[in-house]
C-alpha cells in the first residue's frame, strides 16, 4: 500500500509542476543550475552520512539528520527502490533511534529534550511518512541493536506528535521553546514544531485543532502592524526570517484570511521583490547570509506570491553557485553539516516532490 502511494504521491507532484504554468519553462520544470548544484550537494551529504546514518553537527544530531532525509526525498527519486533508498533508510532509522520511546522526544540528552531538533524530526518523519514503504525497515543490513528497533514512522510520529501537543498545552503562550517545560516561546523554535505538527496532520496523523490554534495565536499576537513578526517578546522587531516563519505557517496551516498574514506576506514580497532593483531582492541572499532564512523565505515566497519567488529564486541560485565549495558543500552561518542541507532545500522548492512544497 505505501509503495503506491509513493507512486501516487510522484505523479501527483509531476502533475502539479506541469499545472503550475510559470513554474515549468520549455518542457523542464528544474532549471539546469539547481539540477547540478543540488546533485553536488547530494554527494556531499550522501559521503558524510556516518554509519549510524546520522549527520551530526556541533549543533547536534537530529536535525541535520531530518534535513539531510529531506533533502534526499526532495530529489524525486524513488525512495523505496532508487539509488537513495539505502541512505534514506538508514537516516530515518538514525531518527527512530534518538527517540525516547516513553515521552516521545526526539533529541537531547540527559532528559533534557531540544524543541528544535524534535520539530525537524518530525518534520523530517512527516515528509517520508507514506512514501516510504517501512516494512523490513529493521531488518536491513546493519540495522540491527538500536533502541527504535521495530517501532515504525507512524508510531513515532504519533509519539513525537503527543510530546509536541503536551509541551503545548503547558506553555501559557501558546507557543515553544527549546525546552518543552519553558513557559516562555519563540517564533523560530515554534516554526520547527509547528511545521512538523502540521506536517504531520497532512500525513494523516492526529493533531488536535487546539493545539494548531493556540500557536497560529501566538504568531498572531507576534505580528506587528507593519507585517514584521517579532521573535520572542512582543509584537514586530523581528527579522526577516521570522517574517518568512509566519508567512509559511499561516499559509500551511491554511489561515490567509488573517489580517495578520496579509500584512506579513506583504512586508515579506516587499523586502524581496527588489522595487529598486536586483539589490534589494539579494537581501537574505548573501554569501555570509543566513542559510537558515533562506530555507525559510524560500518556502514562504512560494506559498504567498510565485512571481516574487521566482525572481528571488533566481538570485538564490546564483549566489549559491558562487558560493558552493569544490565538495558540494555549503559554509555560511553554522557549518557545513547545517548550512548544506539547508541551501539544498531552499532550492528544492522549485523540485515540488515534498508534501510541505506543495501550493
Amino acid at each position: 500500500m505505501r509503495m503506491i502511494l509513493s507512486a501516487l504521491v510522484v505523479l501527483l507532484a509531476v502533475a502539479t509542476a506541469r499545472a503550475e504554468g510559470p513554474l515549468v519553462k520549455y518542457g523542464d520544470p528544474v532549471p539546469r543550475d539547481v539540477r547540478e548544484l543540488y546533485e553536488a550537494g547530494l554527494r556531499h551529504l550522501l559521503k558524510t552520512q556516518d554509519a549510524s546514518g546520522a549527520w551530526k553537527s556541533q549543533h547536534g544530531t537530529p536535525a541535520p539528520t531530518a534535513m539531510g532525509l529531506m533533502v534526499l526525498l526532495a530529489s524525486g527519486e524513488d525512495p523505496n527502490f532508487g539509488p537513495y533508498r539505502g541512505p534514506i533508510r538508514r537516516a530515518i532509522r538514525a531518527l527512530l533511534n534518538e527517540q525516547d520511546a516513553g515521552v516521545g522526544y526526539i533529541g537531547g540528552t540527559g532528559g533534557n529534550p531540544s524543541m528544535y531538533h524534535h520539530g525537524f524530526a518530525m518534520l523530517g518523519l512527516a515528509e517520508a511518512y507514506g512514501v516510504v514503504d517501512d516494512r523490513g525497515l529493521w531488518s536491513d543490513s546493519g540495522a540491527e541493536g538500536g533502541k527504535g528497533q521495530t517501532r515504525s514512522i507512524g508510531k513515532a510520529l504519533e509519539l513525537a506528535v503527543r510530546a509536541a501537543v503536551t509541551a503545548n498545552k503547558k506553555n501559557p503562550t501558546g507557543g515553544w521553546h527549546y525546552g518543552p517545560e519553558m513557559p516562555s516561546a519563540d517564533t523560530s523554535v515554534s516554526g520547527a514544531v509547528l511545521m512538523g505538527l502540521l506536517a504531520a496532520r497532512n500525513a494523516g496523523i492526529e493533531v488536535p485543532d487546539e493545539t494548531i490554534d493556540r500557536a497560529i495565536k501566538y504568531y498572531v499576537s507576534m505580528t506587528g502592524g507593519n507585517g514584521n513578526v517579532g521573535y520572542s517578546g512582543g509584537a514586530g522587531h523581528g527579522t526577516e526570517a521570522t517574517t518568512s516563519i509566519g508567512v509559511l505557517v499561516f499559509s500551511i496551516a491554511r489561515r490567509q484570511t488573517l489580517p495578520q498574514y496579509t500584512q506579513a506576506a506583504a512586508y515579506l514580497e516587499k523586502a524581496s521583490s527588489g522595487a529598486a532593483g536586483g539589490a534589494n531582492r539579494m537581501m537574505g541572499v548573501r554569501s555570509n547570509g543566513s542559510s537558515y532564512e533562506h530555507y525559510y523565505r524560500a518556502q514562504a515566497l512560494f506559498q504567498c506570491d510565485v512571481q516574487v519567488w521566482e525572481k528571488w529564486n533566481a538570485d538564490l541560485v546564483k549566489t549559491l553557485k558562487a558560493t558552493q565549495a569544490k565538495d558540494g558543500s555549503f559554509s555560511m552561518s553554522y557549518g557545513a553539516e547545517v548550512d548544506t542541507p539547508l541551501s539544498l532545500l531552499a532550492v528544492a522548492v522549485n523540485y515540488k516532490f515534498l508534501p510541505v512544497y506543495e501550493r
